[in-house]
């Protein structure tokens, strides 16, 4: 038997918390075939903008749509639904809204910045990590997907989520290494995690707007990225994805032990 959860969206869409499939061998593809069978409209299962983690581990740093399940494997299928304005990077994570702002350099202590942040709005997730560690959009969604689904597992780095999502970005186990190299500093480009009410995320984006930048789009820092995790061109070309350097980035972040 397969066991299927489902968080967010997907758990109204099917009417269930989880679902039980009678077979001890099937593809991720081929579960998802079946899954848009027992809902009414197969199209309002959007099968891509979905993260499907298999036993704790993104499917696509895995072998994607071909990965294998299991009799025993416990799968758990979580929407992705982008939205908001063109000055705002807005999404929803297991039915909570998070947002991506981008910070103009900092002359301030970014540390004290981000507890005053903390101290205020106590409903919402806020992390700062160095724009180079974030390759773009769906990098950001699938690591915060990696995280939430950490939580419902019981399996954090960390006992705080935002430091869990640090070091997911930063791709470590020791928390020291991730904010040394991932964390706020004064001078450098940065982007502001944030997971909660999406009132209190608006509430704190009107705050802080005058210390945002408007209309930003990510930078190309694959580059970086490479360097940084000695990601080697023979390890990309191994990967048969349109996003391979995404998915390996993921993988990273998917593995790591407490």
């Amino acid at each position: 038997m397969i066991t299927v959860r489902f968080l967010g969206g997907a758990r109204k869409l099917f009417l269930r918390d989880k679902l039980v499939v009678e077979e001890n061998s099937m593809s991720v593809s081929n579960l998802l075939n079946y899954l848009q069978k027992t809902v009414k409209n197969p199209l309002s299962l959007d099968v891509k903008n979905i993260l499907v983690v298999v036993n704790g581990i993104d499917s696509s740093a895995l072998q994607g749509r071909n990965t294998n399940l299991k009799d025993g494997d416990m799968v758990t299928i979580i929407p992705l639904v982008h939205g908001g304005s063109m000055n705002r990077k807005r999404f929803t994570i297991i039915n909570m809204s998070a947002e991506l702002m981008r910070l103009k350099k900092m002359a301030d202590d970014p540390i004290r910045f981000l507890e005053i942040l903390r101290e205020k709005y106590t409903d919402l997730i806020i992390q700062g990590i160095q724009a180079d560690y974030v390759l773009n959009l769906e990098h950001a969604k699938r690591v915060l997907s990696v995280s939430f689904a950490a939580q419902r597992a019981c399996l954090l780095l960390s006992n705080r989520m935002e430091i869990d999502i640090l070091m997911r970005f930063t791709c470590t186990r020791q928390i020291s290494i991730a904010i040394a190299k991932g964390g706020l500093r004064k001078g450098m480009d940065s982007i502001l995690v944030v997971v909660g009410k999406r009132s209190s995320a608006d509430e704190l984006f009107r705050e802080i707007k005058h210390m945002l930048r408007s209309n930003w789009t990510f930078e190309n820092n694959s580059k970086f990225i490479q360097k940084e995790f000695a990601i080697t061109r023979r390890e990309l070309g191994c990967i048969i994805s349109k996003t391979p350097l995404e998915d390996i980035l993921t993988e990273r972040s998917a593995i790591l032990l407490h």
